[in-house]
């Protein structure tokens, strides 16, 4: 777990840059925005299934009282 957080810790502008460059050779340029889609729209999803979430168990605690 240690060696996880040094090695997150040791990323800068340089590596950053190299990730960038790795994955723009892996998928190409024209994959990447479908793959950001995809990502952001999963994200929406993924807040909008927490907010339901909170939102029934605040209903379920405000029938008990």
């Amino acid at each position: 777990m240690i060696k996880l957080i040094t090695f997150l810790g040791m990323i800068g502008g340089p590596q950053i840059i190299l990730i960038v460059i790795v994955v723009l050779l892996l998928f190409g340029g024209r994959k990447i925005p479908e793959l950001m889609r995809g990502l952001g729209s999963g994200i929406k999803e993924f807040k909008n299934a927490t907010k339901e979430e909170e939102e029934d168990s605040s209903k379920i605690e405000n029938e008990k009282d």
